[in-house]
C-alpha cells in the first residue's frame, strides 16, 4: 500500500483480507458437518497481525540507515494465517470433529468483526476525502 495510507487503515484492511478467509473456513467446515471423517478447521491470524502492528510495543528497534536490515515488527503483506484441525472440539461416531453450533456462533462473531473492520475503513477513507477536498 502507499505511504498515504497509515497503518491503521493497512492493519484493518489485513484483518478484513483475514476474515473473509476466516468466513470462507467456518463456511467449509458447515457445510461438511454431515461429513464422516471431516476434521473441523481453525484460522488464527490475530497474533500474527498484532506482532506485526507491534500493539504491544515491545518490538520498538530501529534503524538509522535505510540499507539496515530492518528490525521490530513485521511487515502487514507478509501476515500469514495458521489454519489447522481444531482441537476444541471432540470426535463424533463418524469421525466428524464439526460442532455445529460453535461454527455458526463463530460465523456470526466473524461477521460482526468483518463489518466493524470495513466501516472503520470507510470511516478513515472519509476523513481523508474531507481533508482533500478542504470540507467541500
Amino acid at each position: 500500500m502507499s505511504a498515504l495510507f497509515d497503518k491503521t487503515i493497512q492493519g484493518l484492511a489485513t484483518s478484513a483480507n483475514m476474515r473473509l478467509l476466516r468466513q470462507n473456513l467456518t463456511s467449509s467446515n458447515i457445510a461438511n458437518a454431515e461429513t464422516p471423517e471431516f476434521h473441523a478447521k481453525k484460522l488464527d491470524f490475530e497474533e500474527a497481525l498484532a506482532r506485526s502492528l507491534d500493539l504491544d510495543g515491545l518490538r520498538t528497534l530501529s534503524t538509522s540507515h535505510p540499507e539496515h536490515i530492518p528490525v521490530g515488527g513485521g511487515s502487514l503483506s507478509h501476515v500469514r494465517p495458521e489454519i489447522y484441525d481444531n482441537p476444541d472440539v471432540p470426535v463424533n461416531s463418524d469421525g466428524n470433529t464439526v460442532n455445529l453450533e460453535r461454527e455458526m456462533s463463530a460465523l456470526a462473531e466473524n461477521t460482526v468483526l468483518y463489518r466493524a473492520a470495513v466501516q472503520l475503513i470507510n470511516k478513515k477513507l472519509g476523513a481523508l476525502k474531507y481533508a482533500v477536498t478542504e470540507g467541500r
